[in-house]
């Protein structure tokens, strides 16, 4: 079979090969068949004539070859008449792809200030068509935007500097487009663009320099150390480390007194003062500052100095300050035995201020609550105001007050320490409370204690105590006192032989002389208890031996039974006899009608409820008495009013108080003259209203006893709700009523 052509691209039905078989006579026979990439989808054979078309526009960037296979078969049988002919279709190139950036835009930076021709970046651009076959795909590069600042390699895509020493502060970014174009650049190629975006990076030309060349701040004298004075900042138009710089003071007239660091956050200087400031003593300080570049690039000395200075002046302004002690604390000492007022010592504070305002001085009580020292107000001299007790407390912190006398709320602390001395003043005793046990079968000069003594004063030579048997007890036959010099003494038996029966305890006194001038003492009893030991020495049992009741008979024994048998019957018969109801000191028919208490429930009738009280009665108190009553013993009972028995006034005419002291005076002679009343003391209980105003009583209850000229008929006239009241009062016969 033999291969008419080869073809390229094209239109739909393009033709691209013509197949012919020698078998082929032209009659109709023969059939062509074609098998392979794309057959039927892509490419159609002509069964007849052995054509082969293109039904589709080919594309060599999706695929360059296609293999195809053709054969010659009897149309009739189908059986080949020739082998397969295998062929190759080849899609020619033709120039259908512009080229492409594949990493843009780009993003790159360059130093500022770099020289002529620094390369920035390299682009780079890709064309799809055939590099083989004919310019298709060879690009050539150039810039279309960011002349005439930087350029490019047509061939290589490098971007390089296109003009000198060019300045970030000026101007620190720049857009460039880049185009590529194949057909080596000819007319007729197509091209792509991208951005490139040169950021100039920073580098440290630029020296720091400081906007003014003298700054001026005021602060308080009483700003307190590190605090921050002020703040001053050189400018440096270079960004990160470039514009790192550090601050000192060149020179001043207050050195030491202020510092300067460096704020890593606004690469301020920041002006410290070290020490306090005075107004008084120094009114205004002059500083002289630098501010230096940290890092210095050696490619730009010639643009220094890389430093720059400036004068900074601190004025102080002056604020009224408390007092100041001369000593912010003083020590001082007292004896202990000191008299009350006596002066201890001399506290000193002035005022710091121009005006000098006189000081006065007190005591914080909070640290003085017991109030044992005072202060001169004036002269500030502090002495006792109580006795003191350095076994208490020995030392005693003071805080003293200084008030100025024109300003009151300026005020001074100072610290005073008063300690105090301590003197002889408590005699020694005993270390513990001995229990000293004493074996009956001690022997003589046997030590059987060991005794010591604390004394709460302390001597500065130390404690020396003597110890010695006080007294008769000196020359005692039992017991002997041995003076260790060492602060203890032993107690020894001076015999043996004790026993329990004849003496269980002995009291051996014990005389404690300390060595203080004068020298104190004191008698401490030491107890010793005679005990029954074992072999050892350990104490068994102590005390007392309880004796056996012998000799007491039969007899003796109930005779102390028979009194213990009486006076439980004594005692019975007195319970008994207290048990009994008392019977009351006042006869019932003599009772005060007011002690009676009546309850009811209803509301009551007003004047008409006159069966339960009889209200002449309640008001007087001038009730007859029974004249037989008897009165076996009449007691010489004194009045507060003396007058003559025929013309005794009525209680009503006394004053309240009087009429009050009187009644209780009656109750008291019925009391002590009733043969009923029991023969110990008894409590009776009485109230009295009293008599009332002047104006007497407003009660209703009593309306009916007295003699009104007032005219009641108007009552009438208000209707039912006081029907009643009118009938009481309306009609002025008062007889009718009571009737």
């Amino acid at each position: 079979m033999n291969l008419s052509t080869l073809a390229s691209t094209g239109l739909s039905l393009h033709f691209i090969i013509q197949l012919h078989s020698d078998v082929d006579k032209g009659d109709g026979k023969v059939k062509y068949v074609l098998s392979g990439e794309g057959a039927t989808s892509i490419f159609t054979i002509d069964e007849n004539t052995g054509d082969i078309h293109a039904t589709k526009r080919l594309d060599r960037e999706a695929q360059a070859y296609y293999t195809l296979q053709a054969q010659a078969v009897d149309r009739l049988t189908n059986l080949p008449v020739e082998p397969k002919s295998e062929f190759v279709v080849k899609v020619q190139d033709i120039n259908d792809n512009e080229p492409k950036f594949p990493d843009g835009p780009y993003l790159a930076g360059v130093p500022e200030m770099s020289p002529l021709g620094t390369m920035v970046v390299q682009v780079v651009a890709t064309d799809a068509d055939d590099p083989t076959y004919g310019n298709s795909a060879r690009v050539v590069y150039s810039i279309e935007h960011g002349h005439p600042y930087f350029s490019v390699e047509p061939k290589t895509g490098v971007i390089r500097t296109a003009l000198p020493n060019m300045d970030r502060e000026t101007r620190d970014q720049y857009v460039l487009v880049i185009q590529a174009k194949d057909m080596v650049g000819q007319m007729g190629g197509l091209s792509g663009t991208t951005s490139v975006t040169v950021t100039l990076t920073d580098v440290n030309d630029n020296p720091p320099r400081f906007a003014h060349k003298n700054y001026q701040y005021t602060v308080l004298e009483s700003l307190l150390v590190q605090s921050v004075v002020a703040r001053i900042k050189a400018a440096d138009a270079d960004i990160g480390s470039n514009a790192e710089m550090d601050y000192r003071i060149m020179d001043g007239d207050g050195p030491g007194m202020f510092n300067i660091t460096t704020d890593e956050d606004t690469q301020e200087g920041v002006i410290m003062l070290l020490k306090p400031l005075d107004f008084e003593t120094k009114s205004s300080f002059s500083l002289r500052i630098e501010a230096t570049n940290r890092n210095i690039d050696s490619n730009f000395l010639s643009l220094g100095p890389f430093s720059d200075t400036t004068s900074v002046k601190v004025t102080v302004e002056d604020v009224n300050e408390p007092p100041v002690f001369s000593i912010p604390l003083s020590k001082m000492v007292v004896s202990e035995d000191a008299k009350v007022g006596t002066s201890i010592g001399r506290v000193s504070a002035h005022d710091p201020d121009n005006s000098n305002s006189p000081i006065r001085y007190s005591i914080d009580r909070n640290t003085d609550l017991e109030r044992f020292f005072n202060v001169d107000a004036l002269s500030g001299v502090i002495s006792t105001a109580k006795p003191l007790d350095r076994e208490a407390n020995s030392v005693h912190n003071l805080t003293i007050f200084a008030i100025e006398s024109h300003d009151p709320t300026q005020i001074g602390k100072g610290i005073t320490l008063i300690t105090v001395l301590d003197v002889n003043d408590n005699a020694p005793v005993f270390a513990i409370d001995y229990e000293t046990l004493l074996c009956e079968n001690a022997i003589p000069g046997q030590v059987i204690q060991t005794i010591s003594a604390v004394d709460k004063d302390e001597p500065l030579s130390g404690h020396r105590f003597y110890f010695a048997l006080a007294g008769p007890a000196a020359g005692n036959l039992n017991f002997t006192l041995r003076d260790n010099k060492d602060n203890t003494a032993s107690i020894l038996t001076k015999r043996g032989g004790f026993r329990r029966r004849e003496q269980p305890v002995y009291r051996l006194p014990v005389l404690i002389v300390d060595s203080g001038s004068p020298a104190l003492s004191s008698t401490n009893t030491l107890s010793v208890r005679v005990c029954d030991c074992d072999s050892d020495g350990v104490a068994l049992s102590c005390g007392a031996v309880a004796y056996t009741a012998t000799g007491l008979s039969t007899g003796a024994l109930l005779a102390i039974l028979g009194c213990i048998i009486t006076l439980l019957v004594m005692v019975l018969l007195i319970v008994t006899m207290r048990r009994r109801r008392k019977e009351p000191l006042i006869l019932e028919e003599e009772r005060d009608i007011r002690e009676n208490i009546v309850r009811y429930d209803d509301e009551g009738g007003g004047e008409e409820d006159t069966e339960a009280f009889d209200m002449v009665t309640l008001r007087n108190l001038n009730v007859i008495r029974d004249p037989n009553v008897r009165r076996d013993v009449t007691p010489d009972t004194p009045t507060f009013f003396h007058y003559p028995s025929a013309s005794r006034p009525s209680y009503k005419s006394l004053p309240d108080n009087v009429v009050f002291r009187e009644f209780i005076w009656e109750r008291l002679k019925d009391a002590d003259v009733d043969p009923s009343a029991p023969p110990y003391d008894s409590l009776q209980t009485y109230a009295f209203e009293g008599s009332g105003s002047v104006a007497e009583s407003l009660s209703s209850l009593e309306s009916l006893s007295t003699d009104s000229d007032q005219n009641y008929d108007y009552l009438s006239n208000w209707g039912p709700r006081f029907k009643k009241l009118a009938d009481l009062y309306g009609n002025s016969d008062s007889t009718t009523v009571l009737s």
